[in-house]
């Protein structure tokens, strides 16, 4: 299997092309400092992890601006801190500030030359656009949890993003599913058949840092550590 059987690539966006988790970490340190529990890094994604999974399956049509400021407020309770409406909701707005990880800017010019992009993302809309201003494309299609009332790791998005693909003539076994999350995305890909690469962003850390670890590890048809090494394995492929 190559790249270049492809002609549609579907992105997860959040862990994969913005680096959410130094995003959280900006917000979520000086929360966890108040604590005084002297907690990790790795401690505070996962905590968030757990809260952030639940809350989605709870509420699953909520905004996800509105999800993290419910996260935000649930960790102060875990961690014994004063509930602060007002730095909930700045967490809940700080997506328009996590950064888009370097190389995923010209890896997605690149690989605009040659496929379909199509973001399937956990995010609001509004949320959504400050970091597309970031990534440098315009993408073929967006389909957010705000479209489709559901998060993944619930296969809603999927299906709505399949049957877009669909009607403009790119059956699935011509779309790759690009992303980091095995819980989130790798998983439910399987589930459906379609095909995916992991982007391993990760790599050098053990765990699953802002993401729940899956029931069952899932299988990829291609696996890189980052953007780079995935649009550079493409330009390989073409010479």
């Amino acid at each position: 299997m190559k790249l270049a059987d492809f002609t549609a690539l579907s992105f997860d966006c959040y862990g994969t092309l913005i680096d959410w988790e130094s995003g959280m970490l900006a917000h979520l340190r000086p929360l966890a400092a108040l604590s005084r529990r002297n907690l990790s890094d790795d401690a505070i994604l996962e905590a968030h992890a757990r809260h952030e999974s639940a809350r989605q399956r709870e509420a699953p049509t909520r905004l996800y601006r509105d999800i993290l400021a419910d996260v935000h407020a649930a960790l102060a309770a875990e961690w014994g801190v004063a509930a602060d409406t007002q730095a909930s909701r700045a967490y809940g707005a700080s997506v328009a500030g996590w950064p888009a990880f370097p190389d995923s800017r010209p890896a997605l010019i690149h690989l605009k030359r040659y496929f379909r992009l199509v973001i399937l993302s956990n995010v609001d809309r509004e949320s959504f656009a400050a970091s597309n201003s970031k990534l440098g494309v315009t993408f073929d299609a967006v389909h957010t949890a705000e479209d489709v009332g559901a998060y993944k790791p619930a296969e809603k998005g999927f299906h709505a993003m399949l049957a877009a693909l669909g009607e403009a003539g790119v059956e699935k076994v011509r779309i790759l599913h690009v992303a980091e999350s095995m819980f989130h995305d790798h998983e439910p890909a399987n589930r459906l058949g379609l095909a995916s690469c992991h982007i391993h962003r990760r790599h050098a850390r053990p765990g699953f840092g802002a993401t729940m670890k899956p029931q069952t590890m899932p299988s990829c048809a291609f696996r890189f550590n980052s953007m780079a090494e995935l649009a550079e394995t493409h330009r390989q492929e073409c010479r």
